[in-house]
């Protein structure tokens, strides 16, 4: 016998892998050149240079240290350079300890949501949201639970948030900078989603925590402020990759950072813990932990997504579109014209523009696009904007 539900779950691509493989197809037929993909957040920009070197350095090294095992929660060096640069950054304390390397961010928030997933546990995502949440809550022994989206500002509606909130709750989900809005969470909606959380947890008697999934934080434009979360409510569990700010995303490497500040810090730490051993964890890539240890200080260039958001947002907005003007991330929400996200992708994509449904991100109505993409290909599609737009 064979689990049905896993056979679904893998025979179903999800939307936007759909979306590119289409893509594919579709440059074998009228050539790569008149495909205009915007469905995957892939980064454009390189890894800074720094890290080859990094690499080329360990390579010439101990082979057997740099490919061997570390011990779970990852190299001692590795955990004490990621919680020094975050003390540096933060203000906070952060020991080496508090550190859980991870093969990336996702399975930073599976381990942290299996960690939590008591019996009729209840873990609430504020829409939009990254699909993959969904999978990861129901798969993982927990229910999902949907706040619905603020579509004028695209912050937190805090009334829809408390509307959500049960006994049940163990987290919310917090994405910020956000994919797909590409919108930073003010500290004014943080401060107001921290005293919501604060007197709800006072009133069931047990922690809400905040899950803050952040591989975005350092994709920031117009030098927007990213509030450190924890400093902001005291229970809050960081989860981050490098995939995003280091343009790294197939090495996986990434952490569960669990301040001493948490509620049962050391208890979450180890459960933490245990739910990656349950899931085969034996230890992130260790010589990408090595790279990690050297490579903290280091900020991705923005200067290239920088003028793509800029160009997106500046000729869409004057052919009539309704945009939401991204502060961080690579990604851009844009109002479907006819308020049908998916007729309108199924139009564009007569034009070979492939633009992401935001349905299953829990904002019907709009559409995503990937703004890490070559800006030869912005400006050959922007007429196929434009037809589009007057059919």
């Amino acid at each position: 016998m064979i689990s049905e539900s896993l056979v679904h779950l893998g025979e179903k691509k999800s939307g936007i892998r759909e979306l590119f493989e289409y893509g594919l197809r579709q440059a074998a037929v009228v050539g790569k050149e008149n495909v205009y993909d915007y469905s995957l957040g892939n980064p454009s920009v390189p890894a800074p240079e720094e890290v080859a070197s990094i690499i080329r350095e360990l390579l010439e090294g101990d082979s057997l240290a740099l490919h061997g095992y570390t011990p779970a929660g990852g190299a001692k060096e590795a955990q004490q350079a990621v919680a020094d640069d975050l003390t540096q950054r933060s203000g906070d304390t952060i020991r080496p300890e508090n550190i859980f390397f991870t093969c990336g961010a996702a399975p930073a928030l599976v381990a942290v949501l299996r960690a939590l997933a008591v019996e009729d546990a209840e873990f609430v995502a504020i829409a939009p949201y990254f699909p993959e949440y969904q999978v990861f809550v129901s798969y993982n022994g927990g229910k999902f639970v949907e706040v619905p989206p603020d579509t004028k500002n695209f912050q937190v509606d805090i009334a829809a948030v408390e509307r959500a909130l049960t006994p049940h709750t163990q987290a919310v989900l917090v994405n910020s900078p956000n994919n797909p809005s590409g919108v930073i969470y003010s500290r004014e909606t943080l401060t107001a989603l921290g005293a919501l959380l604060e007197r709800k947890s006072a009133e069931y008697g047990h922690p809400i925590y905040i899950i803050a999934d952040e591989p975005y934080r350092e994709l920031v434009y117009d030098n927007a402020e990213v509030p450190y979360i924890p400093g902001i409510y005291r229970d809050t569990v960081i989860c981050y990759s490098y995939s995003k700010s280091l343009s790294m995303p197939g090495e996986r490497i990434g952490y569960v950072c669990i301040p001493d500040s948490v509620t049962d810090s050391a208890k979450l730490h180890a459960a933490v813990a245990g739910a990656s051993r349950a899931f085969g964890h034996v230890c992130a890539p260790s010589m990408m932990q090595r790279v990690i240890a050297r490579a903290t200080g280091l900020r991705p260039d923005l200067e290239a997504y920088d003028k793509n958001r800029h160009t997106l947002y500046n000729a869409l907005t004057e052919m009539g579109y309704e945009c939401v003007k991204p502060e961080g991330a690579f990604y851009m929400m844009v109002k479907a014209p006819g308020g049908d996200a998916h007729a309108f992708s199924e139009r564009a994509k007569k034009e070979n523009l492939l633009l992401v449904p935001a349905d299953s991100f829990g904002c019907p109505g709009f559409f995503r696009i990937s703004t890490c993409v070559d800006p030869a290909m912005i400006q050959r599609s922007l007429p196929a904007f434009r037809r589009v737009l007057q059919d």
